[in-house]
């Protein structure tokens, strides 16, 4: 990229549980790994928002954080929606993912309204889902932890894979894909663990500008690490490796 890649991580500090905001900081050092220079903009308020965006990292926080992570995203979300809509790669991750939806309902009964950006809904679960997770996806086999207690209801048609083991969305399916934009109920932070489909948003990133990325030979270590987690824990699971 002729330019620097910009990635922004948005409410860093409200929306961080098990780390999801570093999901940002892979995308720009594998950019750097490739030869190209990256930074990480952290927003906590639409004051923050840069005026040229190239990803969004979204990641997940606390039931009672909801409202006011909700409140400060919906200041920012017409920005939200027309990077999106130009096709700018978004990850959101739990409870992140949760409020670009039409809405999420409390076990209280309470429904705390969403940003409308995706289709669907979290609903509550009888039993929170606490485990590591895998999945299959056309970026290769996924594998995270997932601790959530909804469901997630109107993605049926465009989930980001199949559950092999674990609840996800609890219909068979795990998470939601809308274009360039990705909800995930897996932490890990789930880029880190799941290099492929970091390479996927930095291939949206920079074909949308023109350009072409290519993993570079750094990756090749962490990439292979992150292989012989992936396949610990679906040993663990009684599946098959990769």
């Amino acid at each position: 990229m002729t330019r620097q890649l910009t990635i922004i991580s948005v409410l860093p500090d409200l929306l961080n549980t098990n780390g999801d905001a570093a999901n940002a900081r892979v995308l720009a050092q594998r950019a750097r790994w490739s030869g190209h220079e990256a930074s990480v903009v952290e927003v906590r308020s639409r004051a923050d928002l840069p005026e040229s965006v190239d990803a969004i990292v979204i990641g997940s926080g606390a039931d009672a954080e909801l409202v006011g992570a909700r409140d400060i995203l919906l200041t920012m979300v017409d920005e939200l929606r027309a990077w999106t809509t130009a096709g700018v790669p978004l990850l959101a991750v739990g409870t992140g993912w949760e409020l670009l939806s039409w809405g999420i309902e409390l076990h209280s009964g309470t429904v705390v309204e969403g940003l409308g950006l995706v289709a669907g809904r979290a609903v509550p679960r009888v039993v929170r889902a606490t485990d590591d997770i895998v999945v299959t996806s056309k970026h290769g086999r996924l594998v995270g932890f997932e601790n959530h207690a909804r469901d997630y209801v109107g993605a049926e048609a465009s989930p980001l894979g199949r559950v092999l083991s674990g609840t996800g969305n609890g219909n068979g399916g795990e998470g939601l894909v809308m274009g360039d934009l990705i909800g995930t109920h897996l932490h890990g932070p789930v880029l880190a663990r799941n290099p492929g489909l970091a390479d996927h948003m930095l291939r949206a990133a920079f074909g949308r500008v023109g350009e072409v990325y290519e993993s570079g030979e750094r990756t090749a270590p962490v990439d292979a690490m992150a292989h012989a987690v992936r396949d610990q824990i679906a040993t663990r699971l009684s599946l098959s490796g990769e």
